[in-house]
Order: C-alpha cells, then sequence, then structure tokens
C-alpha cells in the first residue's frame, strides 16, 4: 500500500491507504524499531439477473515494513484506521 512517513520533533507518524480492506483484517505490529503493517482483502460480488449470472472474488494480502528510529516509544503507539486509511 500507499505509505506516508512524516515526522515532528515529539512523534513520527505512518499514514497508509488501505482502499477495500476491513479494520478486523488489518494487523500491526512494532517490534525492534520495525512498523509491519499486515492486511487481508476479501470481496465477493453475486449479481443474479433475468438473462445472466455473475460471481466474481477477490482476495489478496498485503504487508508494508517501515523502519523507525530506535528511539520510537512502543507503549506511546496509537493507531487509528478511518475511510480506508490508517494512521500510526
Amino acid at each position: 500500500p500507499s505509505v506516508d512517513v512524516s515526522e515532528s520533533d515529539k512523534e513520527i507518524e505512518v499514514t497508509a491507504e488501505l482502499p477495500g480492506i476491513d479494520e478486523k483484517d488489518i494487523d500491526i505490529s512494532l517490534a525492534e524499531g520495525v512498523l509491519t503493517i499486515r492486511g487481508e482483502k476479501k470481496s465477493e460480488v453475486e449479481k443474479k439477473e433475468k438473462d445472466y449470472y455473475l460471481q466474481e472474488r477477490t482476495f489478496g494480502s498485503i504487508e508494508r515494513v517501515v523502519p523507525l528510529p530506535d528511539t520510537s516509544d512502543r507503549d506511546s503507539a496509537n493507531a487509528t484506521f478511518k475511510n480506508g486509511v490508517l494512521t500510526v
């Protein structure tokens, strides 16, 4: 996924675009100065009309690893997910 990283004197912010992925399908971990974002996209479309039938399924996994400075404080990290955008 597309990721933006910004840094100020007090924090590092990582923003990832995760369209089509549900919040429950996202896993975030921070260990030894590495932020790992994993997710799984599942989509199923089924249409039944008078003269045709359509069924599509898509599945896919994503993973993004972002190295962070060793001074990163794991205990003060927090994450939000809104409208397909994850902010850590």
